[in-house]
């Protein structure tokens, strides 16, 4: 087994990855699974259902990677074309594997659908691979090895990949190999740009050892410094790792909003279940999202009560108390609305914290008064009520994605204080 740090490549193959049909998942997910495991990754490469183009990036990926990953072009239909351009790459003819060829049977039965000999193809494998069993999807997995480098090809589908990768492909590549530990540690930043931070820590990154880079992550007015650090030695890994993490925090502390990599409705979470306290939405301009942030993690309903997504006036009014007054002389967006919106949730969901969003997200909308990107926060307790106003220059999606971390960081500073 090699001591030396192992380098993977990606490949996900498909035309809708290229023309942006299909948004590609499984390459961040991989990435994220071989770092974990101690395999740093060389390269990405998306390519199209192209047969002369798909050869080239797997010579040109096995010139630079000791493993190579490949998800997609898998399927039953004429334009998955992976697995007989495999069998030709690796020199091999196609077979039927009886193991597959069961998975395959097996759940058109347990669904009661009708098979066709397209179908069972599904089963037929190079005779020059190592099958590895799907046991979410009827495509098997083959691998291959040739000179120094390990092949591993997968179904684009992300579950059925995920399985494979967990259950097979990660535990073996973990056994062949003598794998190095790569440690991160992340912290996350509000209030300060990434430049200023940079200028902030400039002795500090220039004084690291160099087992130990920095990364800077900016994102939604927000910025996370990575640091990461790979070898052999976990012990002493961890030790000089932790050391200069916590020199960083020290020196960002004014502005360190968690010491964990973890998004900033993450944090406002914590902070709920700590004190076992309860929050509510009132959401316009965002539509929502706000609550699918909070619904997306584990155990949400601890802590969270539900949302009211008032993108209406009348919503406004019926649901959430806001006055039909108030919407008369300042408008939908305004101080006063988003006030009144957040006391309402209060009213209305019976709980600790509100938090309230209204604004102007594009492309249309706006005015010379109110312009696009014009956005009112609002944070409200039982004791107390604090507004913000942000303006934000992007597109609708990024305008959504800014004013719902703007809005968990006011309710978290507010919470924080008390």
């Amino acid at each position: 087994m090699s001591s030396s740090f192992i380098q993977a490549s990606i490949i996900t193959i498909g035309d809708e990855l290229l023309i942006g049909q299909v948004v590609d998942t499984n390459s961040a997910w991989m990435a994220q699974a071989l770092n974990k495991a101690g395999i740093a990754v060389k390269r990405r490469v998306a390519v199209g259902d192209v047969w002369e183009e798909i050869w080239k990036v797997l010579d040109q990926e096995t010139a630079v990677a000791d493993i190579v990953l490949i998800t997609g072009g898998l399927g039953p239909t004429a334009d998955d074309i992976t697995k007989p351009l495999l069998c030709e790459y690796f020199g091999g003819k196609l077979v039927r594997d009886e193991g597959a060829t069961q998975n395959v049977i097996n759940i058109f039965t347990r669904l009661k659908r009708p098979m066709i000999e397209r179908n069972l193809k599904q089963g037929e494998v190079p005779d020059v691979c190592t099958v590895i069993p799907n046991r979410r999807g009827t495509a098997p997995g083959m691998w291959f090895e040739q000179a120094d480098t390990i092949f591993v090809s997968m179904p684009g589908v992300p579950h059925e990949m995920k399985g494979m990768m967990e259950t097979d492909v990660i535990p073996r590549l973990s056994s062949r190999f003598a794998l190095p530990h790569i440690v991160h540690r992340t912290l996350l930043t509000v209030g300060v740009g990434e430049s200023f931070l940079a200028e902030m820590i400039q002795d500090f990154e220039t004084a690291l050892p160099p087992a130990i880079k920095l990364a800077y992550l900016p994102n939604y007015g927000m910025v996370r410094l990575r640091l990461s650090a790979t070898g052999f030695d976990e012990q002493a890994l961890t030790q000089e790792i932790d050391g200069q993490f916590a020199a960083l925090q020290t020196l960002v502390k004014d502005y360190m909003v968690t010491n964990r990599d973890e998004p900033i409705e993450q944090v406002v979470a914590n902070l709920l279940k700590a004190r076992g306290q309860t929050m509510a939405t009132a959401e316009s301009c965002t539509g929502g999202y706000m609550a699918h942030l909070i619904t997306a993690m584990p155990g949400s309903s601890a802590f969270y009560t539900g949302s009211v997504v008032a993108y209406a006036n009348a919503v406004k009014m019926n649901l959430l108390q806001v006055g039909e007054n108030t919407l008369a002389s300042d408008g939908a967006v305004s101080e006063a609305t988003v006030r009144q919106m957040a006391t309402g949730a209060l009213a209305a969901l019976g709980t600790d914290y509100a938090v309230a969003v209204s604004g102007i997200m594009g492309p249309d909308g706006g005015s010379a008064e109110k312009p696009v990107g014009l956005v009112w926060i609002a944070a409200a307790s039982r004791s107390a009520t604090v507004v913000q106003q942000m303006h934000f220059r992007f597109d609708r999606q990024r305008n959504i994605q800014l004013t719902a971390a703007a809005a968990f960081n006011l309710l978290r500073q507010l919470i924080i204080g008390g």
